[in-house]
């Protein structure tokens, strides 16, 4: 009866809201959840993502020393990357990729409140779809809740963490001397804008790792709730 009852929830996910609403109640009488426990279950999904993964980027190393998230030279910089080695000075380029990643890993410390906010203000309907939708379906949400603010709220902080950590002089002397040797083309990129994309990509992967754990894992459902919440989904 409960699978049933779930692929109807599925079908009827673009209809009107009063048969959708009648779905719903229907969900709800026949799991003993109110819209109220699912969308806190979600909820509390969503914080753990946030909690287990995300704080880990703003650790020291929690960028440079993850594979799933190092941020790497953009593609007009690997000249650089190439030439500077060439002629011995790979430590340089080295100092560069880490100082990119420090950036990164400052300013994910600005996220914890906007993702926060993000998670107060969903719906039942969102935690639905959430929970019968796709295997990254949370992280999806978070995305399209998140992306504007997050991109508004690190791009500062990177620019500043450029100074802070000291990758403002790394970058100009590294990008100086390569632009001083012979024949080369000129490079002058945008850091700020590729450290922010890369962050932002960075955390929303590690958002995705933590969810696709608690869709597929049993283990890692530390509540009463949340087992009952993903139970609902384990059915669809």
């Amino acid at each position: 009866m409960m699978k049933k009852i779930l692929i109807l929830v599925v079908a009827l996910q673009f209809a009107g809201c009063a048969e959708l609403q009648n779905v719903v109640n229907q969900v709800s009488q026949n799991t003993g959840l109110s819209e109220e426990q699912i969308g806190n279950g979600l909820r509390a999904a969503l914080d753990n993502g946030i909690k287990n993964q995300v704080s880990k980027l703003t650790a020291t190393d929690g960028f440079y020393k993850n594979d799933l998230v190092k941020i790497m030279l953009p593609a007009e910089l690997q000249a650089v990357d190439n030439g500077l080695r060439k002629i011995g000075l790979g430590n340089l380029a080295d100092e560069g990729i880490k100082a990119l990643n420090r950036a990164a890993e400052d300013a994910v410390k600005t996220a914890t409140p906007i993702f926060v906010d993000a998670v107060k203000d969903m719906t039942f309907a969102d935690a639905k779809n959430i929970l019968l939708g796709d295997q990254n379906a949370a992280t999806s949400y978070l995305q399209v809740k998140t992306t504007d603010n997050l991109t508004t709220s690190f791009s500062p902080v990177i620019e500043n963490s450029f100074s802070k950590v000291g990758a403002d002089k790394i970058w100009s002397n590294l990008i100086g001397r390569y632009n001083s040797i012979p024949f080369v083309n000129k490079v002058d990129p945008d850091l700020t804008k590729y450290v922010t994309n890369q962050a932002l990509k960075g955390v929303f992967t590690m958002i995705e790792v933590e969810e696709k754990g608690i869709r597929e894992k049993a283990s890692l459902r530390t509540s009463a709730l949340l087992k009952q919440v993903f139970a609902l989904q384990d059915n669809k």
